[in-house]
């Protein structure tokens, strides 16, 4: 399942993040009942991961069905477009969730601002397979419920994407509610699904994403000028 995943290709020497340890190594677990979720699940993640009692943490911007469980916040996988209409949650094989698990922990383990990846989990459905994705909960809200704070979320972002940009990573899914403000005003950027090492123009790509997401949201003009005011260094 994992021999097709892409290679993870050295980090730039201007990378600004400082790495972090590697820790435990993630083990596949299968028969695994999940909180809300069933019985019969396989899961790839880090051991002893202790599951609190389901909560529903709503439909924000999008994010249907998501739920935390104590400390962890699960995200099932769910398809979009018009594809959803007939197949919302079933996959032909568990292979974009491990996708997704390899670019989120090694940017995690980059150092890159992004909630702390746990795991991935599979349960087969029909013909073929539904996902959930599993990370730390971090006290943090989307970015909209933070506008004012437009010139310190726009700098972190153009550091970021910048970063994200020399890497030669593209991150398809980031629009405005993924970006997280935490606690302290740090901002974290979320959703690594469909991510790949691969294309072009990619600071042109990723603000181009960001303001399609800035004007479906009717975001102040002030922050869409901002975003689009911003030039790769």
């Amino acid at each position: 399942m994992r021999s097709q995943l892409p290679t993870i290709p050295p980090l730039p020497l201007t990378w600004p993040f400082e790495s972090r340890p590697l820790g435990v190594a993630p083990l596949q677990q299968d028969g695994v009942v999940l909180p809300g979720l069933g019985k019969d699940w396989s899961l790839f993640a880090m051991p002893n991961l202790s599951f609190g009692e389901a909560l529903d943490l709503g439909n924000a911007f999008g994010r249907g069905g998501v739920q935390r469980w104590g400390d962890i916040v699960a995200r099932p996988y769910r398809r979009g477009g018009m594809v959803r209409l007939v197949n919302q949650r079933i996959y032909p094989t568990p292979q974009r969730f491990a996708h997704e698990f390899l670019v989120h922990r090694a940017l995690w383990l980059a150092g890159f601002p992004t909630v702390e990846p746990l795991g991935y989990g599979w349960k087969r459905r029909y013909w073929g397979f539904e996902g959930v994705f599993l990370t730390r909960f971090t006290e943090s809200e989307p970015w909209p419920k933070h506008w004012q704070d437009r010139g310190e979320v726009v700098l972190s972002l153009k550091k970021q994407i910048q970063a994200l940009c020399e890497w030669g990573l593209f991150a398809p899914d980031l629009n405005a509610t993924n970006v997280m403000v935490d606690a302290q005003g740090e901002v974290l950027l979320l959703d690594w699904d469909r991510a790949d090492w691969s294309g072009a123009n990619l600071f042109s790509r990723y603000q181009a994403r960001l303001l399609r997401s800035l004007e479906k949201l009717s975001a102040p003009r002030e922050i869409v000028g901002a975003v689009r005011a911003l030039t790769q260094a």
